[in-house]
């Protein structure tokens, strides 16, 4: 009896199971992206459509407030990704090329999977008690002499949000590097030495475009998720701190569902523009064939 084999090389997709992917793309992606268009172009009144489409709800985006909360959210969600990028980068680099242990490797890999087995709620209460007034960051300034009185702005301010959430995306940020350079042959960075190239010009000319689609993801798997973070603002903002993921949860308590469509639908533009620029930026930098 002939073993069957499971290992089988993967065979080219026919019609029907084509047609019956793009009806499962259509249902989860394409009908509730439909959706929220439709809701910001026709508002409810008196709790019923108005067929009548309309734009205010976008032309609301530029009243007053919308736009300080929009620079805001961009503000913090730059600066995390830049953190993490400035963290993440030469740490990956180390873990995919500087060490050959493999305990190390596993160790090091293992240890960024933790966050992911705890809530992000759990992973950022710890931070009230770390920045408050009378935790440990304020003792030991005062110990030292540093200050004379408790800072206030440690929490409840957007230094909280920015250091709350460095930590639960640092692995989506080293995680893509890493799995980048890991694939980096190690005899073309040895190539690039002996041809007496300095490590600076290895890291910048043979490294970072290599590592590009890891470096893209890295940056599209942090910025993006912090755009649309409630939980982290909400618990170390203390109501002070308002980003455009809380506005969209107060206009949904008001039953404001055209402007929190409108509101969503502008913060996946965002998205959108931040693809684009990655897009554009490895072309321009690395060739026209990026992206293509």
């Amino acid at each position: 009896m002939q073993r069957a084999n499971i290992f089988r090389a993967p065979q080219s997709v026919g019609p029907d199971g084509l047609a019956g992917f793009m009806l499962f793309w259509s249902l989860i992606v394409v009908l509730p992206l439909a959706a929220l268009l439709f809701w910001s172009l026709f508002p409810l009144e008196n709790f019923k459509i108005a067929w009548q489409p309309s734009l205010d709800a976008y032309r609301d985006l530029l009243a007053s407030g919308r736009w300080e909360v929009t620079v805001r959210t961009l503000r913090i969600a730059v600066i995390v990704t830049l953190i993490e990028l400035a963290i993440g980068f030469p740490f990956a680099l180390w873990l995919a090329k500087g060490t050959q242990s493999t305990a190390i490797k596993v160790t090091a890999l293992a240890l960024l999977t933790i966050p992911f087995f705890l809530s992000l709620s759990a992973r950022t209460i710890v931070w009230r008690a770390v920045l408050g007034l009378n935790g440990p960051v304020n003792a030991m300034l005062l110990h030292l002499g540093i200050i004379d009185q408790p800072l206030d702005w440690l929490l409840f301010s957007e230094f909280a949000v920015v250091i709350g959430t460095i930590g639960p995306y640092f692995p989506t940020m080293v995680f893509p590097l890493y799995l980048a350079m890991n694939l980096i042959d190690d005899e073309v960075l040895a190539a690039s030495k002996d041809l007496g190239a300095s490590p600076a010009f290895t890291l910048f000319h043979v490294v970072l475009p290599l590592s590009f689609p890891g470096l893209a993801a890295g940056l599209v798997f942090t910025f993006i998720p912090m755009i649309g973070d409630p939980v982290v603002p909400t618990l170390l903002g203390g109501g002070q701190v308002i980003v455009l993921s809380a506005s969209i949860q107060s206009l949904l308590q008001i039953l404001d569902y055209s402007a929190a469509a409108a509101l969503s639908v502008f913060m996946l533009l965002l998205m959108v523009a931040l693809i684009l620029i990655l897009v554009l930026a490895a072309r321009r930098a690395f060739g026209t064939g990026v992206g293509q």
